[in-house]
């Protein structure tokens, strides 16, 4: 990295930055209390709240949000007629999956072969950590050029919308002139990247019946309807030959124009096992930028040990839809439910329900701000210059700012990149990304400033 002030004073601070990030993912900030204490989502909301306190933010409040949960809000007052900055980053996680396949525990901040691993350490508490890397950056170096608001969310994971009611109840706390949502992440690492579009999704639970209950499979199978048999019949009728998508009345055939990901790198990204082919058609950045996805999250079954001979008189399973800028995600999760409640066989009664939902997002390059934050990555990066790529995955708040404050300039930075491997076990940071993406946030805010 280009030595300049800003650059050595994070790198003075990246200690520290370990030891916060320690703290921050040692609670358990699953948003899911049915399965995870509250007491552990409501100590990173307060852990960051008194970090803002401690930077000298001003009216620091813990936000109860629709949904049952807290976003927590602070503003950090700048120069007066200066522009304002919002900052956004979530502090809940996604589920560790199985503890067992992590090498290290998932709560537990632990570097190794220069990561550091734990859940949440990109996604996004190391996004959190990022903000105020940046901001004490400025502040030893000539202080803060801009008024700063930063809202940390605490139910992005679920997608279950409680900070963008809340934004839109409250329209005027979160306006700003520009927003940076530390959320996203470099192409791969090294790679200075602004993620220009995000794939909006839905969620679906589906839920067939055929049976008063369950019977003995050697007495009434072959005869009597298997709701598991059902259930599964309906799911393969998502996806065409070649695995693309195939929802009754939703098109696929978009294409990426940007940043293009090399389909052997792809495959070592998402560790595809030899032999194994990729799914759908067209380049990869057309399928996972541009098109519509499916996913089975989750099938409630008997599992394979303990399974009785029974023909199943019940089934469910849990759907991702992701939809592409330019699509409705209201209309998909119309069109997805249709579909599911038209492809169940043998008249088996089927319901459907909506459990999440958020709108694709696509960002105006053209302004200002993107200029300011090229020129800081390019400092940051030692010239190298700044791309622009999508993201297959959903921030819901994203289109509900863009709504509420149509003239603000959004940009999408993080530390998500594929080595991240977020929302899997083994999630981990990169630290050097961390460094220089704060640094890059600093630089942005003071170009940002001037211009």
């Amino acid at each position: 990295m280009s030595s300049n002030p800003v650059a050595e004073t994070v790198a003075s601070l990246m200690p520290r930055a370990k030891a916060e990030l320690t703290e921050l993912v040692a609670f358990k900030s699953v948003a899911d209390f049915d399965q995870f204490p509250r007491s552990e989502s409501e100590g990173a909301a307060n852990w960051v709240a008194q970090a803002l306190r401690t930077e000298g933010f001003q009216d620091v409040a813990l936000l109860d949000t629709p949904d049952g949960t807290q976003s927590v809000y602070g503003f950090l007052p700048g120069p007066e007629g200066a522009k304002t900055v919002l900052l956004y980053a979530h502090y809940d996680v996604q589920p560790p999956l199985d503890e067992t396949a992590w090498v290290t525990p998932p709560f537990e901040l632990t570097e190794r072969e220069g990561r550091w691993y734990g859940r949440g350490a990109a996604d996004c508490k190391g996004g959190v950590i990022m903000h105020l890397l940046a901001l004490r950056a400025l502040k030893a170096n000539g202080g803060v050029p801009v008024n700063v608001k930063v809202i940390a969310e605490g139910s992005e994971e679920q997608g279950t919308g409680g900070l963008e009611r809340y934004a839109e109840d409250h329209p005027d706390l979160l306006t700003a002139d520009t927003i940076v949502i530390g959320d996203a992440g470099n192409f791969r690492v090294g790679v200075p990247t602004v993620t220009t579009a995000l794939r909006g999704m839905t969620l679906v639970r589906v839920r067939i019946d055929t049976l008063g209950g369950n019977l003995h499979s050697g007495q009434f199978g072959g005869a009597a309807p298997d709701a598991l048999a059902a259930l599964i019949r309906v799911l393969d009728s998502l996806r065409a030959e070649d695995g693309s998508t195939t929802v009754d009345g939703l098109t696929g055939e978009a294409r990426w124009d940007g940043l293009q990901y090399e389909e052997g790198q792809f495959r070592e990204d998402a560790k595809v096992l030899e032999g194994v082919e990729l799914i759908g058609s067209g380049t990869v950045a057309d399928r996972i930028w541009a098109r519509p996805a499916v996913t089975v999250l989750g099938i409630d079954c008997p599992p394979v040990v303990g399974a009785t001979p029974s023909v199943q008189a019940g089934a469910r399973a849990l759907v991702s839809l992701r939809v592409p800028p330019g699509v409705d995600a209201a209309e998909a999760t119309k069109l997805l439910q249709a579909h599911l409640e038209a492809h169940t066989p043998w008249g088996a009664r089927v319901s459907t329900e909506q459990i999440g939902q958020g709108q694709a997002f696509r960002a105006d390059t053209s302004s200002p701000a993107y200029a300011a934050m090229a020129e800081a990555m390019r400092v940051a990066y030692d010239g190298a210059d700044m791309q622009y790529a999508g993201q297959g995955g959903s921030i819901p708040l994203c289109n509900t700012l863009a709504s509420l404050y149509p003239s603000a300039e959004i940009l999408l930075i993080g530390l998500s990149e594929p080595e991240a491997q977020i929302h899997a076990v083994n999630e981990s940071v990169s630290p050097e990304e961390l460094e220089r993406l704060s640094v890059a946030e600093a630089l942005f805010l003071r170009n940002y400033a001037a211009g």
